[in-house]
């Protein structure tokens, strides 16, 4: 995983943590330069992607180059390669190949990388693009290319690539309805469709300002979740088609949780589990799970060890969780914590182990290599 901050040169770093807790500083981002001029990269905001090659990769939401953000690959063991970094076509904030990337990587079935950047991009208002693993950047689409901005802009998140071979993201902002945020689809080419703008209905009960990706269930339909909107301005849980169709699940209430600013996981039992910044029995977020049919149960409240800020089990979860072939989640803490700068936590409820594969995708007939079992 990432910090933000922190590190030898308070500049951010990846590390690792063992299941049981044993944490280990792999790379401390800015030896190269003073801050912010750090050509190796400098606050790491998203996670990371393990490839196919082995290596993981991400980016970095300042330094490089031109201080504008990198991306990077780094092998488990620590070794850590700038493979790109931005604005170099053009100076900021007019950076055409893009800017500050705040969101993480996906590695595609064809072996590339996809993300986006926050700012950039021809109209300034970020872009997606692809890198190889080797390093070579294109960029496929600059947001806000529509009057009023109805395509989006700011892309904060990642991207999920679909059964179908298209892209599926969110923005922050932007769409049809004015700054409410969209959800759009991009080809591996670069055909862009927006196919939903936030803030549609009156006092935009669907929601609005989409932080998070989404994920493909599998159903085939995506899920994700609103910061805020919703009956209570608390944010939301939503589905939506391939085609556009969006139904909100779940809209919060403070006490069930408020602020969703991470995306959900669908776990080996089928449902989505995900976080709440906000919320809860004690105000420091919470941990969910949904239903595809949009029953939320309330699974953990932090906080509950202390008093904000407090909170010896952390508080503010802005990040997702993962789930571990153990059956266990696994996620971060923004705050709290013994010395108020954040956790890495375990939550067990119950689920028994099981098998996932990577890379997640593969050629139909070809032979697969079984490495081992946990039976």
């Amino acid at each position: 995983g990432t910090t933000y901050g922190g590190g030898t040169n308070s500049a951010g770093t990846i590390f690792k943590i063992t299941p049981g807790g044993t944490l280990t500083t792999l790379y401390s981002f800015c030896p190269q330069g003073v801050y912010p001029y750090c050509t190796d990269g400098a606050q790491p905001i998203a996670g990371l992607v393990q490839a196919a090659n082995g290596d993981l990769y991400g980016a970095t939401y300042e330094g490089g180059a031109n201080s504008s953000g990198t991306v990077f690959k780094i092998t488990p063991s620590g070794t850590l390669t700038t493979l790109y970094s931005f604005c170099s076509q053009g100076v900021y904030p007019y950076c055409t190949d893009g800017a500050q990337p705040i969101a993480g990587l996906v590695q595609a079935a064809n072996g590339d990388l996809y993300g986006a950047t926050y700012e950039g991009g021809t109209n300034g208002g970020g872009t997606v693009f692809k890198i190889t693993p080797g390093g070579t950047l294109t960029m496929l689409c600059s947001f806000c290319s529509q009057s009023g901005c109805t395509d989006g802009y700011y892309p904060g998140a990642g991207l999920v690539q679909a059964a179908n071979g298209d892209f599926y993201g969110t923005t922050q902002y932007g769409g049809a309805n004015g700054a409410g945020g969209t959800i759009f689809k991009i080809t591996p080419g670069g055909t862009l469709t927006a196919l939903y703008s936030f803030c549609s209905p009156s006092g935009c009960t669907d929601g609005y300002y989409p932080d998070a990706g989404l994920v493909q269930a599998a159903n085939g339909d995506f899920y994700g979740t609103t910061r805020a909107g919703g009956a209570n301005d608390a944010g939301t849980v939503f589905k939506i088609t391939p085609g556009g169709t969006l139904t909100t699940l779940h809209r919060f209430n403070g006490t069930d949780g408020a602020y969703p600013s991470a995306g959900l996981v669908q776990a080996a039992d089928g449902d989505f589990y995900g976080t709440t910044s906000g919320g809860g029995a004690s105000n420091g977020g919470t941990i969910f799970k949904i239903t595809p049919g949009g029953t939320l149960t309330t699974l953990y409240s932090f906080c509950s060890q202390g008093v904000y800020p407090n909170c010896t089990d952390g508080a503010a979860p802005d990040a997702g969780l993962v789930q571990d072939t153990n059956g266990d989640f696994y996620g971060t803490t923004y705050d709290g914590g013994a010395n108020y700068d954040g956790t890495v936590f375990r939550l067990s409820v119950g689920l028994g182990p099981f098998v996932k594969i990577r890379p997640p995708y593969g050629k139909v007939g070809a032979a697969v290599k079984i490495l081992g079992t946990n039976l």
